[in-house]
């Protein structure tokens, strides 16, 4: 497993990842941290369907693709912070209608954002319904995952009109019973990984060896279980760690940042649109609380998927794609 695991050892609670992959060198960590944690190149390089948009506090980078003529869907990646990579193999769903995804400022191939006073929810609304308005989409269904499932319900709150439906992938809309979720995860791992977790939690070591282990030993079993190997290498390439850390702190079974007690569990009830509900049967999340989140939205259809943990986007690829075509087929019709 990458030793590039210490840069990441918390992006989650929220949304986390991380995985198996090659052996680095103490070196390689450091440029991976570097990379981490520099700005993002000034033009990225644009291709097909791909341009920059200027929000508040930067530029955001997204691709609009397929060519189908159903309601557009906007993909809406986990974090905050790591970037749209790992969402690509939703851009199937462009068979039968475009597709939108895009880096939230401070991620992926989207501007730098180390302003805490832009690290806020709804910014990150705002910064969703320029995109919508720029496409001149007046309907959109909203594809979100770990945190882009907070941005997507949180924006369905202040803009239902422009919301056609919903899949909520990995949601986290109570982080306190997430918390106690994340925790009867550590609980299974392995002796020795209990007990760095533990250390951690009184020393702050993220350099620990023990530590590294005990999370590769998680993230392994309980984020994601089979990742495309280029776009992880990428994600970790332009984290944005700064509003991770803002937002969420340094350690996954820990919350400290400002999602500390955040809770959407009021406006569930209060959704009108179809609403898609999927999860991994080893979600970090829970796949038990998420089912019962499901329960509290109107007609909501709940998915969960064997043999897969958070990031159903890699360890379900082919089967999410093929559940989402059908749930955005069907709600069309409606």
């Amino acid at each position: 497993m990458p030793k590039h695991f210490a840069i990441w050892c918390g992006l989650t609670a929220a949304a986390l990842c991380a995985c198996r992959g090659d052996t680095r060198s103490t070196t390689d960590t450091a440029a991976a941290t570097a990379a981490a944690t520099s700005p993002a190149p000034a033009t990225p390089v644009l291709g097909p369907g791909e341009a920059m948009l200027p929000v508040t506090g930067g530029r955001i980078w997204y691709k609009v693709s397929g060519a189908g003529a159903g309601t557009p869907v906007i993909l809406v990646h986990g974090g905050p912070g790591i970037g749209s990579f790992y969402l690509k193999s939703m851009e199937g769903l462009g068979v039968d209608r475009p597709v939108v995804r895009y880096d939230q400022l401070g991620a992926g191939k989207s501007d730098r954002m180390t302003d805490t006073t832009l690290m806020v929810i709804p910014r990150y609304v705002e910064e969703l319904d320029s995109l919508r308005r720029t496409l001149k989409y007046d309907k959109v269904f909203l594809n979100g995952n770990s945190w882009g499932t907070i941005v997507a319900v949180e924006y369905y709150k202040a803009h239902p009109e422009h919301v056609a439906g919903i899949i909520f992938s990995g949601e986290a809309f109570d982080i306190t019973a997430a918390e106690k979720e994340i925790n009867k995860w550590v609980a299974t791992l392995t002796d020795s990984a209990q007990k760095a977790f533990a250390q951690y939690n009184t020393d702050k070591n993220l350099e620990a060896p023990a530590y590294k282990a005990a999370t590769e030993e998680f993230y392994a079993k309980n984020v994601f279980r089979r990742p495309v190997k280029a776009d992880l290498d990428s994600m970790f390439a332009m984290i944005g760690i700064d509003q991770y850390r803002y937002f969420q702190g340094e350690n996954e079974t820990m919350v400290v940042g400002t999602l500390k007690g955040y809770s959407a569990m009021s406006i569930l009830p209060t959704i009108k649109v179809p609403v898609l509900m999927t999860t991994g049967e080893f979600d970090e999340l829970g796949p038990t609380l998420i089912e019962q989140h499901a329960k509290l939205i109107p007609g909501a259809k709940f998915i969960v998927y064997k043999n897969a943990a958070h990031i159903t986007q890699w360890d379900a690829a082919e089967q999410s794609v093929k559940d989402a075509r059908a749930f955005l087929a069907a709600a069309d019709k409606k």
